[in-house]
């Protein structure tokens, strides 16, 4: 099988935001910094006990498709740790941290410490599989649980995303990694998902990767959203166009639901799947695709459903980072405002 997907594989030195003692900049060897992957993400908004059976669904159907070994997954994250191999042992205990069942149900029911404990990191529960130190093998599990707030904010969001290397499509196809997709979504409670190529960051880029920049951009099928990282205010927002697109409510509600959508969508490529009465998986092609602006190749179905969709669509975030090397940017990519624009409008213009 072949992906018809560019092999994305960024090398170097990590970014010295760290001093020695000395004041000198501590030498990094070379390692791998970026590369390209499949990703699957849902964003969930609710609390993890009302979501439990189904996260705990989808961790194991990702694990049971991929597999645990030093190929794949063999390390784990859980909240505070440092992290740790995934043994049988280890696995129990994050069975443990998944079940639903919780010494209380709200954050305010915690002492003042525990409020402000949870506060500080961020998250009620956060797991990370993935192939150990160092080894970016392009297998990686995550999930947070937002804060259980009596009154959520309304953009906070669980959110659960997985990726694969690109070679796990080549070596077992797009149906392989469409099957997988949707069983893990089968029993999640989400009100937006996607599947697609995706750039995985280890490290943010420099001012100085330009060629990278400009090759990432030449691709528009290729997510670079996980750059951003908005995530836990999605809320029902839409974080853009892929592959497989899974809408759940209020947004499909408010498109008129999958006939009503379907209606709307005319790229003979495009198929609308209902997942029962409340969300659908809208497919832009048989296989993921990156296009190619130099070769005209702009992804028409992707551009007609982003159309369709620009309404629920998450607004960019162009909130600036600056540190003393690389001075102001946008995102992790390092992005200039119109770079940044241009991406989030690729689709659109």
């Amino acid at each position: 099988m072949t992906s018809h997907l560019p092999r994305i594989r960024h090398r170097g030195r990590r970014p010295g935001y760290v001093k020695l003692w000395s004041g000198k900049t501590p030498h990094f060897p070379r390692e791998l910094l970026a590369r390209d992957v499949i990703r699957i993400t849902f964003y969930l908004p609710h609390d993890h006990p009302d979501i439990a059976t189904g996260v705990s669904h989808a961790v194991e159907t990702y694990l049971n498709a991929v597999g645990r070994g030093l190929r794949t997954i063999n390390h784990t994250f859980t909240n505070d740790d440092e992290g740790a191999a995934l043994t049988e042992e280890r696995w129990s205990y994050i069975r443990y941290l998944l079940r639903p069942e919780r010494p209380f149900r709200f954050i305010e029911e915690l002492s003042e410490h525990g409020v402000y404990r949870m506060e500080k990191r961020g998250f009620a529960t956060l797991l990370l599989f993935d192939g150990g130190h160092l080894r970016r093998n392009g297998y990686e599990l995550y999930y947070r649980a937002r804060i259980p707030w009596r009154t959520p904010s309304p953009g906070s969001v669980s959110l659960l995303a997985a990726t694969l290397p690109t070679e796990y499509l080549e070596v077992h196809g797009a149906s392989r990694v469409r099957e997988l997709a949707l069983e893990m979504a089968s029993r999640l409670r989400f009100a937006s998902g996607h599947v697609g190529p995706a750039l995985r960051l280890y490290w943010p880029l420099r001012s100085t990767d330009t060629a990278l920049r400009a090759e990432l951009l030449r691709y528009p099928g290729i997510d670079l959203r996980p750059a951003w990282l908005g995530e836990p205010q999605m809320g029902t927002r839409v974080d853009g166009v892929h592959w497989l697109n899974f809408l759940g409510q209020p947004v499909l509600g408010q498109l008129g639901g999958a006939a009503a959508l379907g209606v709307r969508l005319h790229a003979p490529e495009t198929t609308v799947h209902e997942l029962g009465e409340d969300r659908v998986v809208i497919a832009l092609g048989e296989r993921p695709e990156a296009g190619d602006l130099t070769a005209g190749n702009t992804l028409p179905a992707y551009r007609e459903l982003a159309r369709v969709l620009e309404p629920w669509l998450e607004p960019p975030r162009l909130s600036k980072h600056a540190d003393p090397e690389e001075g102001a940017s946008h995102s992790f990519m390092r992005f200039t405002r119109d770079e940044a624009m241009r991406w989030w409008r690729r689709f659109l213009d």
